[in-house]
């Protein structure tokens, strides 16, 4: 294998007796180069937006998450919730309430989603970094009940904070009047003061008011009951600590973590990614028709070469490998200056932020970059199977060629 890579090498760096084929040679490595870059870059780009939508996922979301398999509520008072709070690494366990429910405020009415969270959710680090305006999280004080809407609920309704008699009336159904026609024997309604506003995910935002867990539990009627039962831990690898908790509470119960509470997005995440691989990945193969060009252009000038090493005792196989060198050379060549160019490039936007985000009011200012290991390698795969098939298929062709066999 020596031999091959040593006159392929020779090949790539000679000069060649028609100056055109080197200026192909070299439109060849920067068009594989180009390619290259854009492939690191963009993945790094859609894994910096899953950090930054996985980070706002990750402030309002428990953990893990237990809700029961039949029917909609689970039983406090049958609940384990004291075993679960002794597994190592839980912090807080706290039962919830999440229903449907109508919001209005004034003449504006919305609908969305009501989460009733025990006085002490705020003790949680993460879920006081939600509440805008360096506030704390609070709903409850002083033994007023206090709602805490989304930032986008709240533009919706038309709240403002800094009024004091800010409120916002609240609209649930009651429990066993589902086939009833009448409005008001089919809805209880109360009233939360606000004066705070979290900030998350926009889809989040948009749609969630957090209440009072008593306040809620009166107002639909679940008397020790919730609809699911959150557990924050201390550490992010949560798998031992599900085991532990299904074998405290066993098969009658959901128990999903982050991934799973939002498979829906992930999976769409994922296969956006994928999806413009794919069609970076057929901008990487219309770049190796260059190399197809150069290669080609390379064999027919050394034909003459081809027949000396023929009459030296060369076969077929050590001329396929000598050009099969060379169309790989000025792919890999060509890959690892663009990896090198996309590394430093993301590095550049990682901590300078180069390229922002525009005018809007964004949760970000630039551009989000993460560079990963297996994106690296991936991409680097790529271009030697492409590289490699395309320079294949072009030597086999000449091989063949009747010009070569003379």
């Amino acid at each position: 294998m020596k031999l091959p890579l040593y006159i392929a090498t020779r090949y790539l760096l000679a000069k060649k007796s028609h100056n055109l084929i080197n200026i192909i040679t070299w439109i060849s490595v920067i068009s594989v180069c180009v390619a290259s870059f854009a492939m690191i870059f963009v993945l790094s780009v859609f894994n910096g937006f899953e950090s930054v939508i996985t980070n706002l996922i990750h402030q309002l979301s428990p953990d893990i998450s237990i809700t029961a398999k039949s029917g909609k509520t689970i039983n406090l008072r049958e609940f384990p919730v004291e075993d679960i709070k002794t597994i190592r690494f839980v912090e807080q366990v706290f039962p919830t309430i999440t229903e449907d429910a109508l919001f209005k405020n004034d003449n504006r009415q919305q609908i969305g989603k009501i989460k009733g969270v025990p006085d002490e959710y705020g003790n949680i680090k993460r879920i006081r970094g939600t509440i805008l305006n360096d506030s704390v999280f609070e709903v409850r004080v002083a033994n007023r009940n206090y709602g805490i809407p989304g930032a986008g609920m709240a533009y919706y309704l038309g709240v403002n904070i800094y009024d004091m008699f800010s409120s916002i009336q609240v609209f649930v159904p009651k429990r066993g009047n589902a086939s009833s026609f009448n409005i008001d024997n089919s809805f209880s309604s109360g009233t939360l003061l606000v004066k705070d506003l979290f900030s998350t995910q926009q889809d989040t935002d948009e749609k969630l008011i957090i209440a009072p867990f008593d306040w809620l539990s009166n107002l639909i009627g679940y008397d020790s009951l919730s609809t699911e039962i959150e557990v924050f831990t201390t550490t992010t690898n949560v798998s031992k600590i599900k085991k532990e908790i299904h074998d405290i509470i066993g098969d009658d119960y959901y128990i999903h973590d982050q991934y799973e509470q939002q498979a829906t997005m992930y999976k769409m995440m994922k296969s956006e990614k994928l999806a413009v691989f794919m069609i970076l990945a057929f901008i990487l193969i219309m770049a190796t028709f260059n190399v197809i060009s150069s290669l080609s252009m390379l064999i027919l000038e050394k034909k003459k070469d081809i027949g000396i090493l023929r009459s030296l005792g060369a076969d077929n196989i050590l001329i396929k490998r000598i050009f099969l060198t060379e169309g790989t050379i000025i792919s890999v060549v060509g890959g690892l200056l663009g990896l090198i160019a996309g590394i430093i490039a993301v590095a550049l936007q990682q901590h300078f932020g180069i390229i922002r985000m525009g005018e809007g009011n964004y949760v970000i200012d630039a551009y989000p970059v993460a560079l990963q290991m297996t994106d690296i390698i991936l991409v680097f795969v790529t271009i030697i199977i492409i590289g490699g098939s395309s320079a294949l298929l072009t030597v086999r062709h000449h091989i063949k060629s009747q010009y070569l066999k003379d």
